[in-house]
């Protein structure tokens, strides 16, 4: 007997953090998106990092958001929504940085998920577009 809450075909992505600068400046020279109170960058894994099955997640906080306990808190938001939404729309192979934006201390936590979701969303049309 299958467990309660298992789904039998749910995808299974692993998470691995972005922790270089240089990684984060290549996901910024790529895709980038805004919904709500965060931006998405995308970028693909580079070939000597890329991993099976794996997507690559960074967070960042600028100045703009506060002071070191603001900016620390919004990153806590930032991954703990992430890890929600993330999963069920993110594609392997790839890098996604979520960026703070100004209100994101006061949003709905449901309403911030959603955000992210829709920059995903969006996010991977434009790197499904036929570029010209």
């Amino acid at each position: 007997m299958a467990a309660r809450n298992s789904l039998p075909d749910a995808p299974r992505l692993r998470i691995t953090r972005l922790r270089k600068r240089a990684d984060f400046l290549a996901a910024a020279r790529h895709v980038r998106r805004v919904a709500g109170v965060v931006t998405l960058e995308i970028a693909p894994t580079p070939d000597l990092a890329n991993e099976p099955e794996t997507m690559r997640l960074g967070f960042t906080a600028s100045k703009k958001i506060g002071n070191a306990v603001a900016r620390n808190r919004a990153k806590r938001r930032l991954r703990a929504a992430a890890y929600a939404a993330l999963p069920l729309s993110a594609r392997a192979g790839h890098d996604y940085v979520l960026v703070a934006r100004a209100g994101i201390l006061t949003r709905d936590f449901a309403a911030l998920k959603g955000d992210i979701a829709e920059a995903a969303r969006a996010a991977h049309r434009k790197l499904d577009a036929p570029s010209l």
